[in-house]
């Protein structure tokens, strides 16, 4: 497929940018190197991200705060992080703050607790993101405005929120929510107007939709154009990133590579061709740093090779997959979660070892709580044992709000049902209804293997947060009959007996940094993960390619340190000549021994 390079001049850029696309796609390179462009084109950029696993400091080698950062060495160009926590505290205080004083300790405790949910990390954070847009004064002095959002389901809840929270506003009567006083959202309700209208404006805003040539990855480019189109984003264009052509025709890894992306870009032709679309290619090195951003957007085919080759280096010691799994059918039962950055192949691996426990004679249950997830079709009723489901929001939503006004609402006089049904019609709803329903799923390991395959990072934490407010939201709400699973869940996740979890990575930094990250959060939370799991690795591939050689000795320097820093088990996987897909080829990759892995 003929597409042109990508360069932002060449994407008709407007002031406000916003890359968005499954996890791994490149989100965070691409928006940081287009800042990048621009910034050295003479304009003035404010590159801002949305994630709350963010990881923009560390591909632009540079600390980032809450506030504008200037980036060292690049005259124009600021960046800051919406630190969705921080943003949640300064929200709440903003509220609160006045009324210190002139009302009773127990009014303003009981204001802080309607503030203390997940749902108010959520509006908070759109607080700030719509600053940026609605509120001229703000990014007053920047040409652009770059927006690296979360991975898809966030970005597609952070953008909807405007509309969602407008027309809430319009509906209500009572004066609260589960965020508290609406007084402290319609303040805002002007920022909120002109952050919708400026959305849907096409000469002020781009969606810039990133993909790699994968068929999930492109499939998710394409839900997520039209579910942004539904809600009035319609500017858009496509960049695809990672393209791959090979200089050896009888290598197996190059050309599988290769003709791999031949036929995602195939599959999904008419999509492509239905708006502007790139390419950027694959790159022989990690985009760390201002030196990495230049050779992304540069116009090379491949960029230099840098890494000095290791020939005395002498892979750490790794376990096989199956190994881990021979570990984990132990215990008989229990919850196994993989999780990590978005597009290192969570879903995967976690569906290679339910297929392998239940080959062995296990009853498991696997299941994705990740909005952008495409859980493997091929294996429903086709492996004795195993049941699949989803957590589908918007099914746990309308659920979660019938039960509730089944149980209450008749009792209630008219006036009352409809201050309930009003609360239960605000975007934070969803929330409880996902947590409630991931609550449910770990609760079924008490008699069997549930595996759960979580969402990126950010949302996982969102979730394993919302356990401690949970139960304050329920209190608020009067709804105080809680299911067992709720009660127990930290119990269980706490429990390294009963849950064990897989961080995935890939050999590269961006993976292995936001793994680690994330162990100390779950650490904090007194929950220890079980194994670490480097996927995708192009050790001994024996590729003659010199892209993919380099890319291999780079992994290198990864897996040393994710064995000796992070990591009490580690378990390697290899790049996968055929996409592992139905039950044989993830029993495979689960059951092989590190020999077998060896090409």
């Amino acid at each position: 497929m003929n597409l042109p390079p990508y360069q932002p001049e060449a994407a008709r850029t407007t002031r406000f940018l916003f890359f968005t696309g499954k996890g791994g796609v490149g989100k965070t390179s691409l928006s940081c190197a287009t800042a990048l462009k621009l910034a050295e084109a003479g304009r003035r950029v404010l590159l801002v991200s949305t994630d709350p696993a963010s990881n923009l400091d560390e591909v632009l080698a540079t600390p980032l705060t809450h506030l504008p950062t200037p980036i060292p060495g690049v005259r124009g160009l600021d960046a800051l992080n919406i630190n969705p926590v921080a943003a949640a505290a300064a929200y709440r205080e903003r509220l609160i703050g006045p009324m210190r004083g002139l009302l009773p300790e127990a009014a303003l405790r009981s204001m802080e607790e309607q503030l203390s949910g997940s749902c108010t990390v959520e509006i908070a954070a759109f607080d700030e993101f719509s600053g940026l847009i609605g509120n001229p004064e703000t990014a007053q002095g920047y040409d652009h405005v770059i927006f690296d959002t979360a991975p898809t389901g966030h970005t597609l809840r952070l953008m909807s929120l405007a509309k969602a929270w407008d027309q809430f506003l319009d509906q209500s009567t009572s004066g609260t929510s589960c965020l508290g006083p609406l007084a402290g959202l319609a303040k805002q309700r002007s920022i909120y107007e002109a952050t919708v209208r400026t959305l849907a404006d096409a000469t002020a805003t781009t969606l810039v939709l990133v993909s790699r040539p994968q068929r999930a990855a492109l499939r998710e480019a394409e839900r997520t154009a039209l579910e942004l189109r539904a809600i009035g984003v319609g500017n858009q264009c496509l960049i695809i990133n990672g393209s791959f052509a090979t200089r050896c025709p009888d290598d197996p890894t190059a050309q599988a590579l290769q003709q791999r992306g031949l036929a995602a870009l195939k599959a999904s032709a008419a999509f492509i061709a239905s708006l502007p679309s790139f390419l950027v290619p694959l790159r022989p090195i990690n985009i760390l740093g201002i030196a990495g951003l230049r050779v992304l957007l540069s116009g090379a085919a491949s960029g230099e090779c840098h890494t000095v080759p290791q020939a005395d280096w002498t892979p750490p010691p790794m376990e096989s997959l199956a190994e881990l799994v021979a570990t984990l059918e132990k215990s008989g039962r229990g919850v196994i979660l993989t999780m990590g950055k978005g597009g290192v192949g969570k879903t995967t691996v976690a569906a290679a070892i339910a297929v392998q426990l239940a080959r062995n004679g296990h009853q498991v249950h696997l299941s994705t709580t990740d909005p952008a997830a495409h859980v493997a079709q091929t294996l429903a009723g086709q492996v004795e044992g195993l049941t699949l489901s989803r957590i589908d929001p918007a099914a746990e939503t309308a659920a979660y709000q019938q039960e509730v006004l089944r149980a209450q609402g008749s009792a209630m006089d008219a006036a009352a049902r409809a201050l309930m049904e009003e609360d239960l019609r605000s975007p934070c709803t969803e929330e409880i209804a996902v947590f409630r329903a991931f609550a449910r799923e770990v609760g079924r390991g008490t008699d069997r293997f549930v595996v759960l395959d979580t969402a990126p990072t950010g949302h996982t934490l969102l979730l394993l947060d919302a356990s401690e407010a949970y139960n304050r939201e329920l209190q608020r709400q009067s709804r105080s009959t809680q299911p067992d699973e709720v009660l127990h869940l930290l119990e269980r996740l706490r429990d390294p007996a009963f849950t064990h979890i897989l961080l995935v990575t890939l050999p590269e930094a961006t993976p292995v940094h936001e793994a680690a990250a994330l162990q100390e959060d779950l650490r904090r939370a007194h929950i220890e993960p079980f194994a670490w799991v480097i996927n995708q690795s192009l050790l001994h591939s024996g590729s003659c390619d010199p892209l993919l050689k380099c890319r291999e000795e780079a992994e290198h320097r990864y897996m040393n340190e994710v064995v000796e820093k992070y990591a009490t088990r580690t378990a390697w996987l290899p790049w996968q000549l055929e996409e592992p897909t139905g039950p044989d080829a993830l029993a495979r990759l689960a059951g092989s021994t590190l020999a077998t892995q060896t090409l």
